[in-house]
């Protein structure tokens, strides 16, 4: 019955992604804002509600290494796989917005991530030091789109009504199907004896990491690459402000394990991807196969560890 819920889970994230795809790209053109800044508002706040709800309930349940791992593992996801295979299936290309603030924002929140890990406890106040963090980036997210908002901007063949109907009955199917594959794929791995951190690195991870990894490959293969790039940024922010945040704010964790060398990675991972989106402003078809390797490299090291 599990691997049945697993399949239908899967087939929800993929038409709940299409049916998004084509909301939040309707939307931004009504409101004259790029795609990028949907994906780094909407886009990424919607894909992350599988993490929020994941990390919050886990760290309620005294389970503080699955919050921490799932965010971490996620991120990982994120920059890696995803943006690696949106590359490859189009290569990326970067907006100055992004390599002037988003990703050296995304680059600070996870080096404060790894100092809050350092002395084996997040507490209360710096959880909330993280939503407020949260606050002040979606301020100036948002002020940056008005300030560039054009003056004609371009009007969709779709309503506000419409391709607002169309975000949230995708988004739905999305998270719905998220939950469906991280509780199924969850309860097949303990029948196998996996240990929780693992879990919490690689399938919770990778399963509330599916929206956007359906999201931000459907829109790149609709020629969306900045609601792509946009949504995985976005969605790596919000998982240490948001995610962390939350979790930490409602129930302080305590860190058993050592996340040192995971937290390294996706930091070099964070200036690897700036480096590749300073490279002619587009993240290649090769660097993308780059970011998978490394990838592949990482999950064979956190299995056999």
């Amino acid at each position: 019955m599990s691997y049945a819920l697993l399949f239908l889970g899967f087939v929800f994230l993929v038409k709940g992604a299409d049916v998004f795809v084509n909301g939040a790209s309707a939307l931004a053109r009504l409101f004259g804002v790029s795609p990028t800044v949907i994906g780094l508002t909407v886009a990424a706040i919607g894909t992350s509600a599988p993490e929020i709800a994941v990390s919050v309930t886990s760290a309620l349940q005294g389970n503080g290494d699955i919050a921490l791992s799932n965010a971490i593992g996620s991120n990982l996801f994120n920059i890696l796989l995803i943006l690696g295979l949106c590359a490859v299936v189009r290569p990326v290309p970067s907006d100055r917005g992004l390599l002037r603030f988003d990703i050296p924002v995304c680059i600070a929140t996870t080096v404060f991530l790894q100092y809050m890990l350092s002395n084996g406890a997040v507490e209360r106040h710096e959880g909330v030091l993280l939503l407020t963090g949260l606050g002040a980036y979606l301020a100036i997210a948002l002020r940056s789109a008005i300030k560039n908002k054009p003056e004609n901007p371009e009007k969709p063949a779709v309503s506000f009504w419409k391709s607002g109907l169309y975000i949230l009955s995708g988004l739905a199917a999305v998270v719905y199907g998220g939950n469906l594959v991280v509780a199924n794929a969850c309860r097949i791995a303990e029948t196998m004896g996996v240990s929780q951190t693992l879990i919490g690195l690689t399938i919770v991870a990778v399963g509330t990491s599916l929206p956007e990894l359906v999201t931000s490959v459907a829109a790149a293969r609709k020629g969306e690459t900045g609601l792509a790039i946009g949504n995985v940024i976005g969605s790596n922010l919000f998982n240490i402000l948001l995610v962390v945040g939350s979790a930490v704010s409602l129930s302080p964790v305590s860190v058993s394990a050592n996340y040192t060398v995971d937290c390294l990675v996706l930091l070099a991972a964070s200036v690897l991807i700036y480096i590749f989106s300073r490279t002619h402003h587009t993240i290649s078809r090769a660097e993308g196969v780059c970011c998978l390797l490394i990838y592949a490299i990482y999950t064979g090291y956190i299995i056999v560890r």
